[in-house]
C-alpha cells in the first residue's frame, strides 16, 4: 500500500468574484484572466461562481446551456492542465427535457481531469423567483462531489443549497472538510445578511471551512466569503468584482474538530425526502 501524500501546511485558494453575462465568449476570456491571476498567486485551487459560463439575472435556461465537452469546460480543463491549478466552477448543461437545463458545478483537478459534476438539488423557487421554470433539479441520491487536494477535501454545493443544512451535512458525511459554494445570490432585503449568517452557520455546525464565491453585477450581491471551522470570517468581499487568495490550514481544521467533536456526538443522520 502506498503511503498517504503529505499534508501541506496550507492549501491556497483563489476566489474569483466576477461578472459574467450571456456572452459565452466574453465569459471564457474572463476565466482566462482569473486563471492567470491565480497562477501568479500560486494557488492550488481556483473557485468561480455559479453560472460562470453564462448568466442572465432574469433567469438561466436552455439557451445558455452547453454540454460538458463544450468550450467552457474544455477551456477549464486546458487551463487547469497548463497551470496545475484545480478549479471548481458553475456552468449550465442541457437537461433531459429540452425546455429545461441543469445547473451544474464541475470540479477539475490540476492535471485537467474532470473529477466530477454536481447538479443543483435545491432550485431557487423563493422570494418571487422560480428557477424550476427553466431548470430541472439534480437527483438527491447522486454521489456527493468531493475534490481531494493536498490534505483537504472540498465538498461542492450551490447557492440556494446553503439554506439547507442537510446538503452540507451530507457532504461532510462523504468526507468533506471544506464546503465550496459557487453562487449567484440574488439581491434584496436582508439577502447579504442571510448569505453571511448561513455561511457561518454551516461552518460552525459542521466544524468545516466554507468558501462561498458569488457573482458580482446586476441582481446579485457578490460578498464572497471564507469562514473558518470555528465560525470566524477570514475573508469577505463587497459587491464589486474582485479576485482574492486565501490560505486554508488543514492543521487548524483538525484542531477545531478535536476540541469540538460535535460530528461524533450527533445522534441523527441525514435522510433524503422521497
Amino acid at each position: 500500500m502506498s503511503p498517504n501524500p503529505p499534508v501541506r501546511p496550507a492549501v491556497r485558494v483563489t476566489l474569483a468574484q466576477v461578472v459574467t453575462s450571456s456572452d459565452a465568449t466574453a465569459n471564457r476570456a474572463v476565466v482566462d484572466d482569473v486563471f492567470s491571476l491565480a497562477a501568479r498567486a500560486r494557488a492550488d485551487l481556483l473557485v468561480l461562481p455559479e453560472y460562470a459560463s453564462a448568466f442572465d439575472p432574469a433567469g438561466v435556461g436552455p439557451d445558455l446551456a452547453e454540454p460538458l465537452d463544450g468550450p467552457f469546460v474544455s477551456g477549464l480543463r486546458a487551463r487547469a492542465a497548463a497551470t496545475g491549478i484545480a478549479v471548481i466552477a458553475g456552468t449550465t448543461a442541457p437537461g433531459a427535457d429540452p425546455r429545461r437545463a441543469v445547473n451544474t458545478v464541475v470540479a477539475v483537478d490540476g492535471s485537467g481531469t474532470l473529477v466530477g459534476t454536481y447538479r443543483k438539488v435545491h432550485l431557487y423557487d423563493a422570494f418571487g423567483f422560480r428557477e424550476s421554470d427553466r431548470l430541472e433539479p439534480g437527483p438527491v441520491d447522486a454521489p456527493s462531489l468531493v475534490l481531494a487536494l493536498h490534505g483537504l477535501r472540498f465538498g461542492v454545493m450551490t447557492c440556494y443549497d446553503l439554506r439547507f443544512p442537510e446538503s452540507a451535512r451530507r457532504l461532510v458525511d462523504a468526507g468533506a472538510n471544506v464546503l465550496v459554494v459557487p453562487a449567484a445570490w440574488a439581491s434584496g432585503e436582508l439577502k447579504d445578511l442571510h448569505w453571511r449568517t448561513l455561511a457561518m452557520a454551516r461552518a460552525i455546525e459542521n466544524t468545516c471551512a466554507v468558501v462561498g464565491v458569488g457573482q458580482a453585477g446586476s441582481g446579485v450581491i457578490g460578498h464572497s466569503i471564507v469562514v473558518g471551522p470555528d465560525g470566524v470570517v477570514g475573508l469577505e468581499m463587497d459587491d464589486r468584482p474582485a479576485v482574492r487568495t486565501v490560505d486554508l490550514d488543514p492543521v487548524q481544521l483538525g484542531a477545531v474538530r478535536e476540541a469540538n467533536p460535535s460530528l461524533s456526538n450527533r445522534r441523527y443522520a441525514v435522510v433524503p425526502r422521497p
